[in-house]
């Protein structure tokens, strides 16, 4: 015959493994119902669908000057794709947005020499120029990425504009807060503002 601390100990034992079991049940039916509509949990991942082009999420954080995940999301779209002219001036705009100028001006002279025929590259080479100082060079570039585009860019047009006022008041512009036009393939432009 058993004791009454062994069929206590038994009987506590069988209700805590029944409570566990439940709740591993109710835990699965939770998550089963993670992509219904009227569930407060997040849908999980669908493996089956095309991941987003890491190249149009890039510029579409550079229009919202998400400049860090922009940059995130031009290196993901750099091994996918490799380090195309697009990809390189993604980057080197994302870093102008974040002030690393020197990174900036690397990248984008990569991608002038990838694709030298481009105006939004050139254009956007010479607002890290404009911002360096280098304004002789910038109002070249600016003339180069004019004469690419036929002179159909506004944005280059008003860079140009400001790179010859720079150049040739060049002691009077130091307290000036200007706001540079870069532009990418495509119509959209984005306007890169000095920080005060």
């Amino acid at each position: 015959m058993a004791s009454p601390r062994s069929t206590r100990a038994e009987t506590t034992r069988k209700l805590v493994l029944a409570i566990a079991a439940t709740a591993a049940l109710a835990a699965c039916d939770t998550f089963g119902r993670a992509g219904e509509a009227d569930s407060v949990y997040a849908p999980g991942v669908d493996l089956r669908k095309d991941s987003a082009d890491g190249l149009e999420v890039g510029n579409r954080l550079l229009a919202a000057s998400e400049y860090e995940l922009a940059l995130d999301a031009f290196t993901r779209a750099a091994l996918d794709q490799g380090l195309t002219p697009d990809v390189l001036t993604g980057m080197g705009t994302a870093n102008l947005g974040l002030g690393r100028l020197g990174q900036s001006e690397e990248l984008l002279r990569r991608a002038v020499d990838a694709a030298p025929d481009w105006p939004e590259a050139w254009n956007n080479l010479g607002v890290v120029l404009l911002e360096q100082g280098k304004f002789g060079e910038a109002e070249q570039v600016f003339r180069k990425a004019y004469a690419l585009d036929n002179g159909e860019s506004d944005s280059i047009r008003d860079n140009l504009r400001l790179a010859l006022a720079k150049s040739e008041n060049i002691g009077h512009n130091d307290g000036q807060n200007q706001e540079y036009k870069v532009v990418r393939r495509g119509s959209s432009d984005y306007l890169i503002r000095k920080t005060p």
